[in-house]
């Protein structure tokens, strides 16, 4: 009846079935579409970190040479084996060293004969005119005994061993082999290392872990060994090695060097090292009774008075404490207190910036990336975020003396902008100003504009004698890359005013530096050993990594001088329009204009793929064609030598992909089974039986995984850098996009 009379009735219920009908199946189309999203692009629910962090503590079981573990703050680290402490080092000589390293300890053995840098000069004329660089001679001689001293000196020092003297019954030291029932544990979340483990019938319990803004580790033993007089802290001091890749420990000269207690109280000692001309300071504090007594000539041993506990630290400083204005007071704080303080700011390291969730993929390889990007923002805090660029080997060991390598610096450092933690990436970055005198000097002497930076190199800023280094050129434009991205984090004027004499000075080599082919009118780069060190630089021309970044980051300089309301500075204008095309043949781009064999000569196809870089770690630009990177791309993952790669291959590789909207082949580069991208129990990346850990690979894993997560300047969507085959459901939160 009411059917029958009201017509509309009918028509309204009927068009709110059709509309819940067509709202379910646009639900049912949103989530499929959703299902097939790499990323979850809303994000709503936040991470939860403290989970995401803890399911990577990393669990030692036994000694491995491989799987030593450390603490640290990014201006020193300390390295420890499976007794939680530096124990049983010669296990680990091989493998991953258990080093004691500052940024600021340096040693250089006396230049007795007066060298001089400049008797390592070689004079070059590869732009026209003569350009002297620091080179290795191999004939005997003043030159090559300059070039072998200033290129391994000053090398990096090992500050002492602090281990714990473990002896059996018999009073005969302990071996690894006595030592059963190991649990040692680095909880990242708290940034401390725990090991419990049996000496015989003993048991030991032992806590260590590094304070934030102190060079100081401090740590809690407890074991009934130390009742029966069985068990006490060894402090062992070496004097430096000074060799090209080791520990830095030289045990053979006891009387090169001197081991001095400056001042003994109740409850702290203060020693002082004199290592020839180079001074450093120790200062043990121990909480209750304990005797502190010398055993050797630079062998010191620390035993608790009564008592099955001994809590103690161990400050190492540049200074003398005794005379210094920078003594800090907070020294004599507790063991508990020095754990609350390492607890507290690795809390807040974990809760601010960014965090990537892989915790909802089902690709069977998405934890192993997980861990791989957890331990690597573990290490890359306590190896790679001081006060100056990182060696390869970060604060572990010595590789290359213990230098630092400048063409590197990106792939260490870039992460901790993409990161959102960029105050980390600004304690390094802050060195370039000391170190601009050093890089004006390396220009002016080569007749150059501006300032140059060196490959190899240390605090002083001095160049580091090298065939290859000394003429390496990508590391230049890093630093404009990076305070791009310090601002980029933070758009304001004082991030521009800070860096712009570094950033204008910079492009003024860069702009100096090319040189102009009439005939093509052209700008071109000749003269240079390029990121792919195979090829040499008197026969190389126009390498595509150099070219491309030479265009990006002389764009940026330009872009900072309109961002601070200067006109454009028209010699870069004219450079960046006119800089010459990457060079292809056969629709593949070549490892150097004159490289023109690039794909059939093993030399080429045996290094760095640095080709990809150019549209990877890079944005796009004119001097690229998508069309033929991406075929560039796909002969080199299926052809390339592998083998013969580095650690920072893969990911440049990744981004490359990404870049080129192939997200299945960039995961693929991120995880392919090869040597030199294995990342070790500790999360560290191997490459070799040389180079056993190699810091730059963890580094750029970061920046890959940042930059497939949040994009890059132009990407579209949510995880571009993953694939949309529902397997990747990765979240994230507070990470930049890349340019």
């Amino acid at each position: 009846m009411i059917m029958k009379d009201n017509p509309d009735l009918i028509r309204k219920p009927l068009n709110k079935v059709i509309h819940c009908w067509l709202l379910a199946i646009q639900l049912i189309v949103v989530g499929l579409l959703f299902a097939d999203m790499p990323c979850q692009a809303a994000n709503r629910t936040p991470i939860d970190r403290r989970a995401l962090v803890s399911r990577h503590t990393v669990r030692i079981n036994r000694f491995d040479s491989l799987a030593s573990l450390s603490v640290g703050n990014g201006n020193f680290a300390f390295t420890v084996d499976a007794t939680g402490l530096q124990s049983f080092p010669n296990v680990y000589t091989n493998g991953v060293p258990l080093g004691t390293q500052a940024q600021w300890g340096w040693h250089s053995f006396p230049n007795s004969t007066n060298l001089k840098p400049e008797e390592t000069w070689g004079i070059y004329t590869y732009h026209g005119k003569q350009e002297p660089y620091a080179v290795q001679f191999d004939e005997p001689g003043r030159n090559k005994d300059a070039s072998d001293y200033f290129r391994g000196n000053p090398h990096r020092l090992h500050l002492g061993i602090i281990g714990l003297d473990l002896l059996k019954s018999d009073g005969t030291p302990c071996v690894p082999s006595d030592i059963s029932n190991i649990q040692e544990s680095l909880n990242l979340w708290k940034g401390l290392i725990s090991s419990t483990f049996k000496a015989g019938e003993f048991q030991v319990d032992v806590t260590t872990c590094c304070l934030p803004d102190q060079d100081k580790i401090s740590s809690r033993i407890t074991s009934s060994m130390f009742r029966t007089g069985q068990l006490a802290v060894k402090f062992q001091f070496p004097y430096p090695s000074g060799k090209h890749t080791d520990d830095a420990c030289d045990w053979q000269h006891p009387d090169s060097h001197q081991t001095i207690v400056l001042k003994q109280d109740k409850n702290s000692v203060l020693l002082e090292r004199k290592i020839d001309n180079d001074h450093y300071y120790i200062k043990v504090t121990w909480e209750g009774d304990a005797t502190f007594f010398k055993k050797g000539e630079h062998d010191f041993r620390l035993k608790p008075a009564n008592g099955g506990t001994l809590a103690f630290s161990c400050l190492f400083l540049p200074e003398n404490p005794l005379v210094s204005s920078k003594t800090d007071e907070t020294t004599e704080a507790s063991f508990d207190a020095d754990l609350s303080r390492t607890t507290s700011w690795w809390n807040q390291f974990w809760t601010r910036g960014g965090a990537v969730d892989f915790s909802g993929c089902t690709d069977p390889r998405a934890s192993e990336l997980e861990r791989r990007v957890v331990l690597s923002q573990y290490l890359m805090a306590i190896q790679c975020a001081g006060m100056y660029p990182p060696q390869e080997t970060g604060l572990t060991y010595n590789s290359w003396f213990g230098k630092f390598h400048l063409e590197m610096h990106w792939w260490h450092a870039a992460q901790f902008a993409l990161w959102q933690r960029p105050d980390l990436l600004e304690r390094s970055l802050n060195w370039y100003k000391s170190a601009m005198p050093a890089a004006r000097s390396i220009a002016a002497r080569q007749g150059w504009k501006g300032v140059r930076w060196m490959k190899m190199t240390d605090p002083s800023g001095i160049e580091a004698p090298s065939n290859v280094g000394s003429f390496l050129i990508w590391q230049q434009p890093h630093l404009i890359y990076m305070a791009e991205l310090m601002y980029r984090d933070h758009p304001d004027t004082a991030i521009l005013n800070n860096y712009k004499d570094l950033v204008f000075q910079t492009a003024d080599f860069m702009a100096d530096y090319v040189d102009y082919d009439q005939a093509g009118n052209r700008y071109i780069l000749k003269g240079a050993i390029p990121a792919q060190e195979t090829l040499k630089a008197s026969e190389t021309v126009n390498p595509p990594l150099e070219l491309s970044y030479w265009h990006f980051a002389l764009s940026v300089a330009q872009q900072w001088r309109l961002r601070l309301g200067m006109p454009k500075n028209e010699e870069w204008e004219t450079i960046i329009e006119k800089l010459a095309p990457l060079a292809q043949k056969d629709g593949l781009y070549l490892a150097a204009e004159t490289a023109t064999d690039t794909y059939t000569n093993v030399r080429y196809t045996s290094d760095h793929m640095a080709v990809l870089g150019a549209l990877g770690m890079l944005p796009a630009s004119p001097l690229v064609r998508k069309e033929i990177m991406t075929n560039t791309l796909n002969w080199i993952l299926k052809n390339w030598n592998w083998d013969k790669t580095w650690g920072w291959d893969y990911p440049m590789t990744a981004m490359c992909a990404a870049r080129l909207g192939q997200p299945e082949k960039a995961v693929d580069a991120l995880l392919m089974d090869r040597r030199t991208n294995t990342y070790l129990v500790n999360g560290h990346n191997y490459q070799d039986g040389r180079l056993r850990i190699y810091l730059p690979g963890n580094g750029g894993l970061l920046s890959a995984v940042a930059m497939m997560c949040a994009g890059w300047d132009g990407s579209k969507g949510d995880c571009p850098g993953f694939p949309r085959n529902g397997k990747w459901k990765v979240r994230w939160e507070n990470l930049d996009r890349m340019p």
